[in-house]
């Protein structure tokens, strides 16, 4: 039961805000990067080191002159609202500060080009991790994963002066460090609510298609419930291994009703089937644990934004379920 203890207490530690990184310098002391020095840190921003493409920009590998790796997102500047997007990042970047947030370490900007200095994520993103044969996440990594941008919202939406709204959560924007730490990326389009407001209505609709919330599709209103949607359909994706963009996803048939549809008796039937084994001794104290999962991602995603579960519950709920499953396993390997 000691050795259960300590797991649980290690797990949280890992697991455990931290809203401010003391490691981080102050915006006013980054130093500010010439295109040249860019230029020649990703070898002519050569396809070689191209690690990423988003609606705005694209992200390069990059070693800078003191042999550090970053990664340099680049906006293509003939894009609509892409000098928007970069002052959006900027300035959401500068005041916001988490061990779940990634990082900006330095900016490049004039007239033609527009880049910013980021912490460079070894292991890329959840996405990439999920459809990857070159790597498979168990089930503790897939919760601490989620635990971990969970976290990063519940900064968002009440660790800070005014509620920030991510507004694109989505796999892809979720980068995992060294240790499989998340750090959420990508604030282009990134809302700042202030003074009385709950939610902010706007005319164009920039989030990706499948994970976006019903009322930001058909209104463009914009509030904390689009976020805890957004991660109730990421947290489906992480588990079932399925996007909501799947051709088998048509019409009324979509990733959310596919698993409310089939819940709580095929549970086999939507997780990702690298997570569950009837063979493995640990196999009902699993199917539980991902049963959990699918019931609080229901909880994000119902339709009226009002009766959404926030992020604050979110995180408790995660540590409740991952920590049930490590006294499980950890019990029985003690037997």
């Amino acid at each position: 039961m000691i050795v259960v203890i300590l797991l649980i207490s290690r797990y949280r530690k890992r697991g455990k805000q931290l809203p401010n990184d003391a490691n981080m310098p102050p915006v006013a002391t980054w130093r500010r990067f010439s295109y040249l020095e860019l230029f020649q840190a990703t070898d002519g921003f050569s396809e070689n080191n191209l690690i990423g493409r988003g609606s705005f920009g694209s992200v390069y590998k990059a070693r800078i002159q003191d042999g550090m790796e970053v990664a340099v997102k680049v906006f293509h500047l003939q894009c609509g609202g892409v000098f928007k997007s970069f002052d959006v990042e900027c300035e959401v970047m500068k005041s916001i500060r988490h061990r779940n947030l990634i990082k900006i370490i330095s900016t490049c900007s004039n007239d033609d080009f527009k880049a910013l200095v980021l912490e460079y994520m070894p292991h890329g993103s959840l996405e990439k991790c999920l459809y990857s044969s070159n790597c498979v996440l168990d089930i503790f990594q897939r919760l601490n994963i989620m635990i971990d941008v969970a976290a990063a919202l519940e900064y968002l939406h009440f660790g800070y002066s005014a509620p920030v709204i991510h507004c694109d959560l989505k796999p892809s924007n979720v980068l995992l460090d060294d240790n499989m730490v998340a750090h959420l990326s990508d604030f282009g389009i990134a809302k700042l609510l202030t003074g009385e407001d709950q939610s902010k209505s706007q005319t164009q609709t920039l989030a990706t298609i499948g994970y976006m919330a019903p009322e930001y599709g058909r209104e463009g209103r914009v509030s904390t419930n689009g976020d805890v949607y957004s991660f109730g359909i990421m947290l489906m994706e992480t588990f079932t291994k399925k996007k909501p963009t799947d051709k088998i996803f048509a019409g009324e048939m979509t990733l959310k009703y596919w698993v409310s549809n089939l819940l709580p008796i095929s549970v086999m039937e939507i997780v990702d089937a690298n997570l569950l084994s009837r063979e493995d001794k640990h196999f009902a104290a699993k199917e539980q644990c991902v049963s959990f999962v699918f019931n609080l991602a229901m909880e994000c995603t119902v339709e009226s934004a009002e009766q959404r579960i926030n992020a604050k519950e979110i995180v408790t709920r995660l540590l409740k379920i991952r920590d049930s499953l490590l006294i499980c396993t950890r019990e029985s390997k003690l037997n």
